[in-house]
Order: C-alpha cells, then structure tokens, then sequence
C-alpha cells in the first residue's frame, strides 16, 4: 500500500502514512515474543480515529482510514523491503529493458470467494482503471502501458500491451522504458468473478464495494456497522499461512478516548497523534512502536492556476523569490515542531523524508533556513516590502496593502489550529500582517485542486511512498503540484531521473539527479518545508510478533495474542 501512501496524506487531516507488508530490518521495532512461541486465537481490536467513507476495494478507495480496513483484508502482488525497493510477494517479475516485464504470478493463491487468483484478475482491474467510466484517481498508475490511453479514449477495445501466457503468466509492455515503471504500474487484482455482470460506472456504489468486499488478504470482512465499526475474521485459507488471530473488531474511537482506552485494556492497537505520545509511553500495559516516517509538512504558495492539463504561473503575489525565503527564514522550526510534534518531529530542508535512499544531505542543500527574522527583514527590505504608513506591516513594493492569506485544514484535533496561528505570529514579527482561514478538511484538498484562489499560502502534507519519484506533485503538468510552480529545469531533472537512456539501472545516478532537484527546490522555495515525523503505534503488551519499519507493519496474518 505504499505505492498510493502519497495520496493517502493529501486526502486525510490524519498525518499517517499507509501500511506494508513487511516490516524487518532496519529501523524496525518488534513487540516482545514468548518463549512457547505463537498462541492462536483471541479477538484483537483496532482503534480507527474517524469512521471510514466505505469505498472497500483498494482500486476505488481515497481515503486513509479505507486503507486501514482494507489492509487487513487484500494482498498486493509486490511488497518493498526496508531499503522500499520492490520485492515479490504473489508475484515475481523479469525484465530486460524496463519496457517489457514478464510477470509470474504463485499458484494456490485464493480470493475470500473460493475462486482461485489469476492473471486475468489483474488485467481486469487494469482495464477498470482505464476505462473512461472509471471513478477513482488511479488511472495515473495504468496509462504508461501500451494501449491503455486507446482504450481509455475508446479508440481500442482491448489494452494492446497486456499480453497473457497462461493463467499464471503475462508480459506487461510499457510505451516506453524507465527506471519506475515497476513501482508506478497498479500491482493490485481485482476479482473478475465477483464483479461479474458489475458495468464500471457502477462499481463505485455497488455491493462489491461498500458492503461485501471480497480480498486475498489474511482476514476476511464478516460484518460492517456504518461509522462504528468493521469485524473481521481469520481467513483460513490464506495463502501465507493460517493467521494466529481468530478475530478483529476495527472500531471508531474518538482520539481523545484512545488513552483511556488503552489503559482499561479495551484496545490492542492504534496509531496516535504526537500530541499523546507522553501520555500514552507513560501506560504500564502498552508498548509504543516508533519507526522513521516518510511523511513531510510544508507551507506552500499559489504561483498560479491549473487550466484543466497544466499548470500556469500567472499569479503574482508570491512571485518573488526573496519573499518566499524571508517567509522561511521567519519561521522558528526547531521550536515548531517541537511544541507540535512533540518530539516525534524535526525539521527538513526538502520534500523529502529523511529516510527515503534519494534525500539529500542537510550540508548539501544551499540553504538550511535556520531561524533568523534579521535575515528574513533583510530579505523583505531588499524586495520592496516596507512599512510605509508607520503601522507597524509592511506594505508591498507598490505600497499597497500586503496580507499573507494563510489556510490550515481543519479536524478535530484542537492542535491544528494552535499550530496555524503559530506560524502566523512568525510572520507578523517580521511585519507581514497574516489573517488565518481553518477550512474542514474534507474540503480542503478539493480546493487546493481547483487552485482556489481564496488559498494563496496553505499548510500540507505528502506521503512520498516507495517510489521517490516525486513527479506527480512536482511536474508542471501534475495536478497535486498545488504551488502550481512552473520550471524547466524541475521538469528536467525529474525527466531525467526516469529516463533510462541517462541513468540506465545506476542508482547512485539517479539519486544524483534527484539531490540535484531538491536543492533546486530548496533554493527557488515553491514550498517551505516545516518538518517531518515518525511513525508511531500504540500496542498492548498482549499483542505479539506485530514489527514497525520504515516500510509499515508486517502481514497481521503473523500477529497473535497472549492467552491468560
């Protein structure tokens, strides 16, 4: 699931990144074992802090709390190892050109319906995301296939390069070759026999979706409650083996009952917010698990509008790059991210996470944007923007009235907006008068889509996932670039990075190219980056055999819990 994470931390106010598979190695935490081994049985609960939107089939899903649920039920083809390289999970894979892959798939390998998983599963939900009544965002994971643009502008009624062998074997061939084609392609089937007769328009509403998912995964859906909660039971014909857990109840638990929660016992596991992490390490019957995130938050601006393909930088106010710099400079990010991530966070320089093998070195990057308002009043000076009339803002280089329209997303957590008005107050201690908007965050990411222009500095986050090309939020035709930043040398580099011609199968290469385009950012500022976090789950001592890695948890399917 970490191919789509960076979607999952656009569309959630949750701040959390997505699960995998595996979870050993290193910067890995463990629960604690028992000396006689595994244990089977036992109902285990999971806490979910908001109720799902119910979208329960992963080609269709855009929320994180959906992704939650379905992790517990469906298997992907590949996983990624602690390095997030892609590695085989039902699925192994040759190639030759990174053009044209061979993929062979394990026998055995059932769906929750009896039917056994084929290829022809997974060229069906190929063809369903690039169908033209498809409703979902991953049609963006499927059209660098041969064909597929044809079908999906129905000029073909079959996607040319997918090619069957038999039933455990197809060649995928690509409209070209690159270095990602592996990690951007959708490795997820969907069950051909249960969505028999299903049109594609209709998927997104149907049964197969909202009310009776069917998955490979470990544990199979036995009953939904609407906004409460979501049981499971053990599959016993898992393809990895017999789960040692009989059942798992997902409830909604508001997070300001999550502590109590666990201290009477009354819950198994959740991941929390950083604002509970002293409360929670201070439980005698949890253990909390800590693993480096691939999460990042950053201030952006709106340079300009997105006209339907591309991005245009035609919008003025925060053109100069002076002012932008200042802005970060402004900013006390060492005292930020410890008020509000409360030491799980730290500062970044660049849209990368530390933790990602692409990430630049701090002594790399041209500026460290340490904090420093003489800098950033120096900075401001030098652009034009000056108090004027003596009221203590600065107006700008026209001597008009100049206001920073800061918008923060806003959910439950009462921190969000604390933390909004903070950075606020740092830019008006330079002197640039700043007026704050909390906008609900089911319609936040919405807006920042539309390039709605009430949103002229905003507060987000990203997920960067397994593949480190940042390309879809980055490229000047990329809809989720929301600075709506347009640069040639930032289209080239990313090119360049995905161009096998240039960088063939050199990896140190390609991180090159990449080290190059973060300090590009670093220096031109489209964003400011804030800080990332790490990762963190709440387990109760009873909980055993669950891992925390850089790359999420392992498969639930090891888990089991202590019998008293």
């Amino acid at each position: 699931m970490l191919v789509m994470s960076m979607f999952l931390a656009a569309c959630s106010g949750k701040e959390k990144t997505g699960t995998s598979d595996s979870g050993k190695g290193k910067d890995t935490e463990k629960q604690g074992e028992s000396a006689s081994g595994p244990q089977e049985g036992g109902t285990m609960v999971y806490a979910l802090d908001s109720a799902p939107k119910g979208l329960f089939n992963i080609n269709f899903y855009k929320d994180a709390v959906d992704a939650e649920v379905i992790d517990f039920f469906d298997d992907g083809l590949i996983t990624y190892d602690d390095q997030l390289k892609p590695i085989p999970k039902i699925a192994s894979w040759e190639t030759d050109d990174n053009k044209v892959f061979k993929f062979t798939f394990k026998k055995g390998v059932k769906w929750h319906n009896g039917e056994e998983l084929t290829v022809d599963d997974w060229i069906f939900a190929i063809e369903t995301l690039a169908d033209k009544d498809y409703e979902g965002p991953r049609y963006e994971n499927v059209k660098t296939i041969e064909g597929a643009a044809a079908y999906h502008d129905g000029k073909a009624k079959e996607i040319s390069g997918l090619k069957k062998i038999d039933d455990y074997n197809i060649e995928i061939t690509f409209d070209k070759a690159r270095v990602n084609n592996l990690e951007n392609v959708w490795t997820y089937p969907m069950s051909r026999k249960e969505f028999e007769g299903v049109a594609v328009k209709d998927m997104l509403e149907s049964p197969q979706v909202r009310q009776n998912p069917v998955g490979t995964g470990p544990f199979k859906i036995n009953k939904i409650v609407p906004g409460e909660s979501i049981e499971f039971v053990r599959n016993d014909d898992y393809w990895q083996g017999k789960p040692h857990i009989e059942k798992i109840i997902l409830k909604v638990i508001d997070p300001s009952l999550v502590i109590g929660e666990l201290k009477n016992s009354q819950l198994d596991m959740t991941s929390f917010h950083p604002s509970n992490y002293e409360e929670v390490q201070k439980l005698d019957n949890v253990e909390v698990l800590k693993a480096p995130g691939l999460s990042y938050y950053y201030v952006g601006f709106r340079m300009g509008t997105w006209d339907g393909s591309k991005n245009i930088m035609n919008y003025d106010k925060y053109q100069d790059k002076k002012l932008r710099q200042a802005m970060a400079y402004a900013m006390n990010r060492e005292e930020w991210t410890k008020a509000f991530f409360f030491g799980l966070g730290k500062p970044v320089n660049r849209p990368v996470p530390t933790a990602h093998w692409i990430s630049a070195d701090n002594s790399d990057l041209p500026n460290q944007y340490e904090y420093d308002p003489e800098k950033a009043k120096q900075l401001l000076d030098e652009a034009g923007y000056k108090d004027v009339d003596g009221d203590g803002f600065r107006e700008d280089p026209k001597g008009k009235k100049f206001v920073v329209n800061f918008s923060h997303y806003a959910t439950d957590n009462p921190t969000f907006e604390a933390r909004a008005k903070a950075l606020t107050q740092y830019w008006e201690d330079v002197g640039l008068k700043s007026s704050l908007k909390m906008i609900d965050s089911n319609l936040y990411y919405d807006m920042l889509e539309k390039a709605d222009k009430s949103m002229e500095v905003f507060f987000g986050g990203w997920s960067t996932g397994a593949d480190p090309d940042p390309s879809a939020t980055w490229t000047s035709d990329a809809l989720w670039n929301f600075p709506r930043w347009v640069n040639k040398d930032n289209d080239q580099l990313l090119a360049d990075a995905l161009d096998v011609s240039i960088v063939g199968t050199d990896q140190e290469k390609r991180k090159q190219l990449y080290v190059d385009w973060q300090k590009l950012v670093n220096e031109e500022v489209p964003m400011i980056p804030v800080g990332e976090v790490d990762e963190v789950y709440a387990a109760s001592k009873r909980l055993k055999g669950l891992t925390l890695g850089v790359n999420g948890t392992n498969s639930s399917h090891e888990w089991w819990l202590e019998q008293k």
